[in-house]
């Protein structure tokens, strides 16, 4: 019980000092390059989609680094972040929002490509094998959505999600200060060592409590590592801004697929448990295409949001559920 209790609370300090080392690496970062004059709706999207995507790639590198069962952690990080953030984080500003109608058009390419990029990861992963080809194929993805991103940039469009200044706000851009480049590698060096403590407490309480890793990934710490997306999302409903809030889940679940399993490929080989392709991914996608028809017509509505609730609590019971199965058996 007590190393329980000790590896619990390693596991659940190592999270949030995760979180808010991340906080701190996406400020500075936003702050250094406006400094340097690059474009608000640059910083703003990219930092929105790959700043709160941040834990989890640091998490899955850490976890493949590690190797063997370890490495198993990426899919299930990846899965259940995505997951609770369309099923979780989604259904939060559809609550808090009421009614929310989309200025901007997610048919255009977010949402198909989200729903696509979801398509992708399971022809990737269906033969229970990562090659380092199908991370390079994410990767030719990730690039893909950066170009559309600088493309929309230039085109002047989707300021919803741009984050983009007032002209009062244009003049007093923040200056450049030697501490911004120091917090950039004080946050950087505690996030890597977060994360890699982080995943030792999974390994240990895995061992202790008898479960399998992914699925702690898939509960736990896809809910932590979610966090920043939820933070940034309820703070955008609450200013009025439930347009960036969703934006800001659509682009990480596309970072989370693209980068998240792309890059640590680079660094070692990526293990694909079986209850991910008999459970997890299967559900990702369910709920990819359930968001589809929820956000197609532009409008989020309270009760979708509820309906959304309702499907990830679904998700944890039948991931604990058949868990507890697979270890009686």
């Amino acid at each position: 019980m007590m190393l329980i209790l000790l590896w619990g609370g390693l596991f659940v300090l190592t999270l949030v000092t995760l979180i808010v080392a991340a906080d701190f690496f996406i400020k500075a970062s936003e702050r250094i390059g406006l400094a340097m004059g690059i474009s608000p709706f640059i910083v703003g999207v990219t930092l929105i989609a790959v700043g709160t995507s941040l834990p989890e790639l640091v998490t899955s590198i850490i976890a493949v680094f590690k190797g063997g069962a370890t490495s198993g952690i990426v899919p299930g990080n990846v899965i259940g972040s995505n997951i609770t953030n369309m099923a979780l984080v989604l259904a939060i500003v559809g609550i808090m929002g009421k009614e929310i109608r989309l200025e901007f058009d997610v048919m255009r390419v977010d949402l198909p490509m989200m729903v696509g990029s979801a398509f992708l990861l399971l022809l990737c992963l269906i033969d229970g094998h990562f090659s380092i080809w199908e991370g390079g194929l994410l990767l030719a993805g990730l690039a893909l959505y950066l170009t559309y991103i600088l493309a929309l940039s230039r085109e002047g469009k989707r300021n919803a999600m741009a984050m983009e200044l007032e002209p009062e706000e244009r003049e007093a851009l923040p200056v450049f200060s030697w501490k911004d480049p120091l917090i950039l590698l004080v946050s950087g060096v505690v996030i890597y060592f977060s994360a890699e403590y982080n995943v030792r407490a999974i390994i240990e309480l895995a061992t202790i409590l008898n479960i399998g890793q992914e699925v702690i990934a898939l509960s736990a710490v896809a809910l932590g590592t979610s966090l920043p997306e939820l933070i940034v999302s309820i703070v955008a409903v609450r200013v009025g801004n439930a347009e960036m809030a969703i934006g800001n889940i659509l682009g990480s679940n596309i970072f989370n697929i693209f980068a998240v399993m792309g890059i640590p490929r680079l660094f070692g080989e990526i293990l694909v448990p079986p209850s991910i392709l008999s459970f997890s991914l299967p559900a990702m996608i369910v709920v990819s295409i359930l968001t589809l028809f929820v956000l197609q017509d532009k409008r989020l509505t309270r009760w979708e949001g509820w309906a959304l609730l309702l499907v990830y609590g679904l998700f944890l019971i039948n991931l604990f559920s058949g868990e507890v199965a697979a270890s009686a058996a």
